[in-house]
């Protein structure tokens, strides 16, 4: 059998496309399967950037709510302002000045529970009592 140059290059043409088209059926497996995980990676990524966003969020509430309570322990920790000093006038108005006080001093504000404000208070008797 004679062949010619023509009939030559179509059986060299068809063997190079079959063996291509083999090889290209094992890339497509896994050019396939390539896109299955870029899918499911992408699938990932997003859902952790949903979850840091929230963790984000969450992060801000709660700065937001630790800074409020420092401020109110701030506010509770600060001593209240001293009383206002009682100017001595002369005369009769020393005296009644002076029936007002022993009763404010009787009536004293209630302290903040667990909070010591000086010295306790007891009534003493007895000799060497001044």
């Amino acid at each position: 059998m004679h062949l010619t140059k023509r009939t030559t290059f179509l059986v060299v043409s068809m063997l190079m496309t079959l063996g291509v088209a083999v090889g290209c059926d094992q890339s497509k497996a896994e050019l396939d399967s390539t896109k299955q995980q870029l899918t499911a990676v992408t699938t990932e990524r997003d859902n952790l950037k949903a979850q840091l966003t929230a963790a984000q969020q969450q992060a801000t509430a709660l700065q937001a709510q630790v800074t409020d309570l420092q401020t109110k322990l701030a506010a509770a920790q600060t001593p209240p302002p001293p009383p206002a000093p009682v100017v001595e006038e002369k005369g009769a108005k020393k005296k009644k000045a002076a029936k007002a006080e022993p009763a404010a001093a009787a009536t004293p504000a209630p302290a903040a529970p667990g909070a010591t404000t000086g010295p306790a208070q007891e009534t003493r008797k007895g000799r060497g009592h001044f």
